[in-house]
């Protein structure tokens, strides 16, 4: 495989690893921001009467729960995100591994290239005056 070739690859390889990180950093704000979310409600609730009427929202109704059931789907639901975090933390590092050493090759086969280039122009022999 020429090194034309190689890098083309490589750099390709480098740019799915790019949008596959960069699709994972969202996915972590989007958590971070259903967490802070889940976390208010939990805190609001913490902050109610046993006897507290609460609501939640289905399509356009609103229909009645008991402050149990709330709480506990809160609760499962945070459970849920932070395992969801993990998972994407883990990728996260995963995908930034995988871009380090993938910038390094791109690197290491662009050196090898225009050192390839350079001693081309030097072989190339110019005509006498």
């Amino acid at each position: 495989m020429s090194l034309e070739t190689r890098l083309e690859t490589v750099t390709q390889e480098f740019q799915k690893i790019q949008k596959d990180l960069s699709n994972a950093i969202e996915a972590r704000q989007r958590l971070d921001s259903q967490l802070q979310e889940n976390e208010i409600v939990q805190k609001e609730f913490n902050l109610l009467k046993d006897d507290a009427n609460i609501y939640k929202l289905i399509g356009p109704v609103l229909v009645k729960q008991e402050k149990t059931e709330a709480v506990s789907n809160v609760a499962k639901r945070l459970e849920y995100i932070r395992s969801e975090i993990k998972r994407v933390e883990a990728q996260l590092q995963d995908y930034t591994q995988k871009s380090e050493s993938k910038k390094t090759e791109v690197i290491k086969i662009q050196t090898e290239y225009q050192t390839k280039l350079q001693q081309q122009k030097q072989t190339v022999v110019t005509p006498n005056k």
